[in-house]
């Protein structure tokens, strides 16, 4: 299935997991509107336009309201709708339960919960004034098994996929389907900050013995918008694990 003229919404989209399903759909032909915190690398916006379509960049953070807003409003006004959204900015602040800051802990909670929250309602409600739509929520397999170290981490992405099924029920009435898909580790700027010890560690435990690439989480992305027969699902893609 070809994306030709859809409109996509991407957070956390200038590098790791939102840069290659940005690379993804605009291959697929669709128009993107691409959000991040910080201004995008000029090659990659180079590389994204060179499939032909519209790219479009907003900067902010998604645990402010007015990004959400922003970013539908641009849809609407660069391209006339707002048919995808994928919601996959995330941070992390790890430490151990006993030793974490209640504001570290609601610090990740607000980007990573808060945030999905935020950029989706203003889009889900464009798109059930239009019966269709698809949203696609980055949760983690972490909020499916829990992980040491990461109590805010798991309880955000846990909450994440509470949210995809709330929306799900909610939308489907009208079309618009929501998913979530739960990573595990995959090689990202984050997996590679990790000391050598740490890598081989986690390696040990996934069954397949390997570190997932963004553009397998992309080509499951592009699998739950095309699709049309799954909504309130998490899909599971961690080599295993989970």
């Amino acid at each position: 299935m070809k994306l030709t003229d859809k409109t996509a919404i991407i957070t956390g989209a200038s590098r790791g997991i939102g840069e290659a399903i940005s690379r993804n759909f605009a291959e697929a032909g669709a128009n993107l509107v691409l959000n991040a915190r910080h201004e995008f690398p000029t090659e990659l916006i180079k590389e994204l336009e060179a499939f032909g379509h519209g790219v479009v960049t907003v900067l902010g953070s998604v645990d402010d309201p007015a990004t959400g807003q922003q970013l539908v409003a641009t849809a609407l006004d660069k391209f006339g709708s707002a048919d995808i959204l994928v919601n996959n900015a995330g941070i992390t602040s790890d430490m151990l339960a006993m030793r974490m800051k209640p504001e570290d802990f609601a610090r990740v909670v607000s980007v990573n919960l808060d945030g999905t929250f935020y950029v989706s309602q203003p889009v889900f409600k464009k798109m059930l004034k239009a019966r269709t739509g698809v949203i696609i929520n980055l949760a983690s397999v972490v909020g499916l098994t829990g992980n040491i170290g990461q109590a805010n981490y798991a309880a955000s992405k846990a909450g994440i996929i509470g949210l995809t099924k709330t929306l799900a029920r909610e939308g489907a009435m009208r079309g618009v389907r929501v998913n979530a898909i739960a990573p595990g580790m995959i090689a990202t700027d984050m997996t590679a900050a990790l000391s050598q010890a740490s890598q081989d560690q986690i390696l040990a435990e996934i069954p397949l013995k390997r570190f997932g690439q963004p553009e397998e989480i992309a080509h499951a992305a592009r699998f739950l918008v095309e699709n049309a027969y799954i909504t309130g699902q998490t899909l599971t893609v961690a080599g295993g694990l989970g």
